[in-house]
């Protein structure tokens, strides 16, 4: 049975900006076709994802990822046996997440010691490491605590309920767990595969970073003598027209969320809203590295999306060879969706994917060579169309598996290694 892929292919101007920076301060590079080009990590590009989803999906299908998870915790446990006290929370709190996730969580020596030496009360505990948990599994284990809260030692020792810490905080996952995977280092048998696949992306075109030199005026100085900045500095920055790529396996998506998640919803529904939701959030969001310096608040001249049934494809070898823009008018956007258009052209019909369904989203004369690839959509009809052809898809294969055929997962290769968490 083949798989259910979706391929996700931007290209996208920035004008001066500093999106994503190195230890020094300069915007990231990369060497790419033998010369340099501009890069912005898939990290930074994943968390503003992450961030986009705050006001795509309801709080209660995200999760938290923080080292001060213990205090996440213990709010959730106040707020269902309000009689508790902070300090009785924080310890409920500390000891079900261990029993969970097998990660310690305990004060930091290094802000213990600080606190005792200015006669401050002792720090909450801590993890050891960013620890990422759903609203849901929160919720979860909350009640857990409370239920063994005369003596929560004792209580998580019994099997029956150390076995269900566990099970709490490795089912029910958020959509951002879903998609961007979770790693838990002291119990790898609760990670999270990543759904999403996010590249690097880099400039269709040569880049060199160039410096902008300022001066900061001293408002209240008005003295001859003193004339002059209060304050001169430097800033990296680069411009760029982008090509960003991403892979959503649905499948695994699907393995990480469940179905039908509430009685009243179809069973493929929380596939289709988080398919919406990364969809949106990938397309539409911007790492703000730098922002209020630059404003390059820029949305995407172009987007292809399609809907693979056997492996993901990237169209990045279309910019091996980099754009170069024609000297007596300048730009990259026209050669880059020339060149794109032309490689897309060939790769598919050379593997034998042009079946695969595609859907355009362009603005502007010069990214009209693109059309060709796909239905023309806006972003509204972009999201209801894939997620009405996940949707479909899904649907089939419930039924053909009801049949007795083989699920997808159970033919896939298994892969190499775990993707990472965002």
């Amino acid at each position: 049975m083949s798989r259910t892929i979706i391929d996700v292919h931007v290209l996208q101007t920035v004008p001066p900006s500093n999106l994503n920076r190195d230890d020094t301060g300069t915007p990231k590079t990369a060497v790419y076709g033998g010369v340099r080009r501009a890069r912005v990590s898939s990290q930074a590009w994943k968390r503003a994802t992450r961030r986009a989803f705050q006001d795509l999906l309801d709080p209660t299908e995200l999760g938290v990822r923080t080292r001060r998870v213990a205090e996440l915790l213990a709010d959730r446990i106040t707020a269902v046996e309000p009689s508790l006290d902070r300090a009785a929370a924080l310890v409920l709190a500390a000891e079900t997440l261990h029993t969970a996730t097998g990660s310690k969580i305990e004060v930091p020596r290094r802000k213990a010691d600080s606190a005792k030496k200015k006669g401050e009360p002792e720090p909450p505990p801590e993890s050891s490491y960013l620890m990422f948990l759903s609203s849901r599994q929160l919720d979860g284990l909350a009640r857990l605590a409370v239920e063994g809260a005369d003596d929560i030692k004792a209580f998580l020792k019994a099997k029956d309920n150390k076995d269900k810490a566990r099970e709490l905080a490795d089912t029910r996952h958020s959509v951002d767990i879903a998609l961007f995977g979770r790693m838990v280092a002291d119990s790898a048998d609760i990670n999270v595969d990543a759904a999403a696949q996010v590249a690097h992306a880099i400039s269709v075109h040569q880049v060199e970073n160039e410096s902008d030199y300022y001066t900061a005026v001293d408002d209240q100085n008005e003295r001859d003598e003193e004339s002059g900045a209060g304050m001169i500095g430097t800033v990296d920055f680069n411009s760029a027209t982008l090509y960003r790529y991403a892979a959503l396996d649905v499948d695994r998506l699907r393995d990480n969320l469940g179905v039908g998640l509430r009685p009243d919803e179809p069973l493929h529904e929380p596939v289709r809203r988080a398919v919406r939701a990364f969809l949106h959030g990938f397309v539409a969001s911007m790492p703000t590295g730098k922002i209020n310096t630059f404003g390059n608040h820029t949305l995407p001249e172009a987007v292809i999306v399609t809907l693979r049934s056997a492996r993901p494809i990237s169209f990045v070898a279309a910019f091996e060879e980099p754009v170069q823009a024609p000297q007596a008018v300048g730009g990259h956007l026209r050669g880059a969706c020339t060149q794109l258009f032309a490689h897309v052209s060939d790769i598919e019909k050379a593997y034998d994917v042009t079946s695969d369904p595609s859907w355009v989203l362009h603005v502007g004369a010069a990214t009209e060579p693109l059309a060709a690839l796909g239905t023309e959509v806006s972003l509204s009809g972009l999201l209801d169309s894939v997620g009405k052809a996940v949707a479909d898809r899904l649907e089939a294969r419930t039924l053909l598996e009801g049949a007795g055929a083989v699920p997808a997962q159970a033919q896939a290769p298994a892969a190499e290694g775990k993707n990472q968490p965002a």
